[in-house]
């Protein structure tokens, strides 16, 4: 039985000043930080000690920290891997979001989804993202751990969850998990059928006290 407990960030400096996120690197707020504390205590809640755990998160300070609240608790190395960022505005990142809504062209109903740059400048297509979202997963995957945390971005959370469930990425154009910032998603793969559960999806009820 493996599973995997994917954590989006909790509240960041971005969410509060109202500027674009994307891979500009944000702290959390207070907020955000006892919120990482909660997190962390709901994870420990749930993995039976003494179980060998991996734990991942993007390189952004605000799911670094986030992920350092969980390391410190289960007593695990934390591996920073860039791949696991939220989408790149490009020259929008840190810019307040009324810039970038001024601008944004969204995808069409129909037709090609995957390769607008949703005109700003630098920022990466949907299907860039989603490659690197899904070349980080396989290699997580490829490690025989029961338990796996990864703490990421509420975008990229989408392409996490389609990569668990082996959604073709040219599938994924239309795909949306959302989940709320600071919630954990628990994904399951059992051993026998080997199927791949979405468990539950952004979970939010260990922030109540926080």
């Amino acid at each position: 039985m493996r599973t995997l407990y994917v954590v989006t960030h909790p509240q960041a400096t971005h969410h509060v000043e109202g500027v674009v996120g994307g891979w500009h690197d944000s702290r959390l707020t207070p907020t955000g930080v006892r919120a990482a504390a909660s997190i962390a205590e709901a994870l420990r809640g749930v993995i039976p000690d003494g179980a060998e755990v991996d734990l991942f998160s993007s390189d952004l300070q605000r799911t670094r920290q986030t992920a350092q609240e969980v390391a410190e608790l289960f007593g695990v190395k934390l591996f920073l891997d860039r791949r696991l960022r939220e989408k790149s505005y490009g020259a929008a990142g840190g810019r307040p979001q009324e810039w970038l809504d001024r601008r944004f062209v969204p995808p069409p109903a129909v037709g090609e989804r995957m390769d607008l740059d949703e005109g700003v400048e630098g920022a990466e297509t949907k299907a860039q993202w989603a490659q690197r979202i899904y070349a980080a997963m396989d290699e997580i995957l490829r490690r025989a751990r029961e338990h796996q945390i990864i703490v990421t971005h509420g975008g990229s959370l989408t392409f996490v969850v389609a990569s668990w469930i082996k959604m073709p990425i040219e599938s994924a154009s239309y795909a949306s998990f959302r989940a709320p910032p600071g919630s954990i998603t628990t994904l399951r793969e059992d051993d026998f059928f080997h199927n791949r559960q979405v468990v539950s999806l952004g979970d939010t009820r260990h922030l109540d006290s926080a």
